[in-house]
């Protein structure tokens, strides 16, 4: 039997971006302060990140490549229209709330914001593209923060409501794909830039990180309810960092350490779709006298409004060991893990594992069954482009044809459900880790450097044909 290259009828092909990594104009028309914007590049960046250090408006001596980024809400019918040159048939982007509600809690929302997301969903059409919409993709206004304390406050309910409901009514026909929280484990790992958190000295950090998880858990619900009723098209995800955690070893320990790292990301995902907080997750909490304040309602909304399909982002598989004495660690979107032996790194030192992606489609395909899409995955490496912007980027290439095989063999071979692919910075913006432009992942090459200087004058890269080619061809171009 030959092997099967093409995907199924109606795979959506696509790219992502995040609304702070590319939009800039951080204040125009109306918008708001957001946590996203404060976090600078640095080493205090990820102190912040963390909610380690508070920051809660621009200083001086810090750089902030929020601010401009690469300026796609002046540049956004340029952007789509390499996308729709490319091919796509989505794209993902995020909505910037404090565009939409400059400071969270307004019982109005702002006009300039909706209609600039509306003209940017009708150039998508324009080229046959479906919009993906992240709902929050980290962004939380500053003065929910400053006011509430971010998502450990219950109030964060009734504001998400608000926007969910603005959302789904505005773009009820230009909308249809929606994910409520961009990868919502992060909130374990980057505290203030999933929740809004900045911890109190002497405060239970695990308790304020779990009850502020339960509060987007519930809001995730309501968004999930509000979307089926207001457009029965409507179809909504759940977004995770995903990549399965092996043992370092066949010590039964490891094994251990591996299965405890992977459910602590699961944890999210087995309440968005399975609609009920696990077990394993009650005892972890009843040993560390975390106590979570939580409703019946609450849990009904949860187990009532389960989500339509997951969605995760895919870098890296993640290496974990039993043994403390263990601890070369590597590099890896936010999570440090142990390096393995046997893969090659990027740049950044995150692991290249194309198996590893298949490996986790099958593990989330066991476990729940439900839908899935790739949202997420791509190279970050240093380009040089030639004096007319071009980018021989072979080496990306490379990387995504092997994950493309990867979800072929996933899909052909194993039946799972996979809906679509979306890499990772499709055009070039600034890292959610590190604040760099020098990490780049498009296949379009901006012209800006680390400290805001260049054109932003936009450019092919060789991936650029390459992918115009994979969904021309429907998957079949990589052999």
């Amino acid at each position: 039997m030959t092997e099967k290259l093409t995907f199924p009828d109606g795979f959506l092909w696509g790219g992502a971006t995040a609304a702070n990594q590319c939009e800039g104009a951080y204040d125009a028309d109306g918008r708001g302060l957001a946590n996203v914007d404060v976090v600078p590049t640095g080493e205090d960046r990820l102190a912040i990140i963390t909610g380690k250090k508070k920051m809660v408006d621009f200083e001086d001596g810090y750089f902030y490549p929020a601010k401009e980024s690469i300026d796609m809400y002046h540049r956004f019918k340029e952007d789509i229209a390499l996308f729709g040159e490319m091919g796509f048939k989505t794209y993902r982007l995020s909505i910037a709330w404090s565009r939409i509600f400059p400071k969270g809690d307004e019982l109005e929302p702002n006009e300039a914001g909706l209609q600039f997301y509306e003209d940017l969903f009708k150039e998508c059409h324009k080229y046959g593209i479906e919009p993906l919409v992240t709902i929050t993709h980290f962004d939380c206004p500053m003065h929910l923060i400053e006011e509430y304390g971010g998502w450990r406050s219950r109030k964060m309910l009734e504001f998400y409501e608000r926007l969910c409901r603005t959302l789904f009514t505005r773009y009820k026909g230009l909308v249809k794909y929606w994910l409520t929280f961009n990868e919502i484990n992060m909130i374990l790992h980057a505290p203030f830039m999933g929740a809004g958190l900045c911890f109190e000295e002497g405060e239970n950090e695990e308790q304020v990180k779990y009850q502020a998880a339960h509060h987007e858990l519930v809001a995730s619900a309501i968004a999930t309810k509000l979307a089926h009723e207001i457009d029965p098209e409507n179809k909504v995800g759940c977004m995770l960092a995903a990549g399965q955690y092996y043992p370092n070893t066949a010590h039964p320990a490891d094994y251990w350490a591996a299965m405890q790292e992977d459910r602590e990301s699961y944890f999210f995902i087995d309440v968005q779709a399975r609609g009920e907080y696990p077990n394993y997750a009650k005892k972890k909490w009843e040993r560390e006298g975390i106590e979570l304040d939580m409703t019946e309602e609450d849990l009904e909304l949860l187990k009532t409004y389960t989500v339509d399909f997951i969605s995760f982002s895919y870098y890296s598989s993640r290496v974990a060991s039993g043994d403390p004495k263990v601890n070369e660690l590597t590099e890896g979107n936010i999570f440090a893990s142990l390096k393995n032996p046997y893969l090659e790194a990027s740049e950044w030192g995150w692991q290249i594992d194309p198996l590893g992606l298949r490996i986790t489609l099958n593990t989330i395909w066991d476990r729940y069954q439900k839908p899935m899409f790739i949202v997420e995955n791509g190279l970050g490496a240093v380009d040089t482009p030639y004096e007319n912007g071009y980018v021989a980027d072979d080496y990306r290439i490379d990387y995504l044809a092997a994950h493309v095989k990867a979800m072929r063999e996933a899909i052909n071979e194993d039946g799972v459900v996979l809906w679509g692919y979306t890499t990772w910075g499709c055009i070039d913006l600034v890292s959610a880790g590190t604040g760099e432009m020098k990490k780049r992942y498009g296949f379009i090459y901006v012209d800006r450097d680390n400290e805001g200087n260049g054109t932003l004058a936009r450019s092919k890269k060789k991936s650029f044909d390459w992918y115009k080619e994979v969904i021309a061809t429907n998957g079949a171009s990589v052999k």
